[in-house]
């Protein structure tokens, strides 16, 4: 099941090319995984662990301008390996169209020691057994 999320290009997000710059992408990438995780996890959970990327592959398969919303979906296809696992992720366009999609490669820390932590079944569980939610921005 995903979780989904919109976005809405803000000017700001605009590159000189007039549509949303690739960074932007990645910034909203973060966003969608981050409120992810705090819709599954307790506080205590985020209060003691911190997920952060260790890999990116992004393919960019169309733009947006200033305005546009977009509907990022993020979901885990398979089981954590140790401390990490991949997020698999795509934002979709009013259009209907795949603007950009990918899997990032996340790993779990211990936010007090920063080292890495094993990803328990129980919270692996979780991200496989999710009901479909949305938020908006």
């Amino acid at each position: 099941m995903a979780f989904t999320r919109q976005f809405t290009a803000d000017p700001a997000d605009i590159d000189e090319l007039g549509h949303v710059n690739n960074a932007v992408w990645v910034r909203w990438i973060q966003e969608l995984a981050v409120a992810h995780w705090q819709a599954l996890a307790t506080a205590e959970e985020q209060a003691a662990m911190v997920w952060v990327v260790t890999r990116h592959a992004i393919d960019y398969r169309g733009n947006i301008g200033p305005g546009a919303v977009v509907t990022g979906e993020t979901w885990v296809p398979g089981d954590p390996y140790g401390a990490r696992f991949d997020r698999s992720f795509r934002f979709v366009g009013a259009d209907g169209r795949v603007k950009v999609e990918g899997v990032t490669t996340w790993a779990l820390l211990d936010r007090a020691s920063g080292r890495l932590m094993r990803v328990r079944p129980e919270l692996a569980a979780r991200f496989r057994d999710q009901a479909s939610s949305s938020t908006s921005q």
